[in-house]
């Protein structure tokens, strides 16, 4: 698996911290952030444009990083200090969802807010990751792993 990004690109300046506070987060560019250059700025712009669609429909942001790693975190642990850190979603519905991609780590997740568990439960994200996510990724085809998580997650929630 090549990785053309991780380790031979300048990331985004890191989100500041105070010590012991938590991981070193990318700055929020967007609702696609891809510090692991696993798309083209063209697939990036696409997904983005969709992103913004369907938000403006159903008013649920969902939000798409890709990262290099996870600053000694777990996934699960750097994910929701991201999706914290970023407000995702607004905030008295805390009706946002974070897709993460770890391709060097080989993980991705699913964060959910509270607000849309109903709609899209852990249950949901596994099958959606292990049915959409994963035989895409296996073969390396990263644009098409998160769209499919993209297109399965919207429906779930709108």
């Amino acid at each position: 698996m090549l990785l053309h990004g991780c380790g031979t690109f300048e990331p985004a300046p890191p989100v500041t911290r105070a010590a012991g506070a938590g991981p070193e987060l990318p700055a929020k560019a967007g609702r696609v952030v891809d510090e692991a250059n696993v798309l083209t700025p063209v697939q990036a712009q696409a997904l983005s444009r969709r992103l913004a669609e369907a938000e403006a429909t159903t008013h649920h942001q969902v939000v798409v990083v890709t990262v290099c790693g996870f600053d000694g975190e777990t996934i699960g642990g750097y994910s929701r200090w991201l999706a914290n850190a970023w407000g995702i979603g607004r905030a008295f519905y805390n009706d946002g969802v974070l897709f993460l991609v770890a391709p060097v780590q080989r993980q991705v997740r699913i964060e959910v807010g509270f607000g849309l568990e109903n709609a899209l439960t852990d249950t949901e994200a596994a099958m959606i990751i292990d049915r959409d996510v994963i035989p895409r990724f296996r073969a390396e085809n990263w644009n098409g792993g998160i769209d499919a998580a993209v297109t399965s997650i919207l429906r779930e929630i709108s």
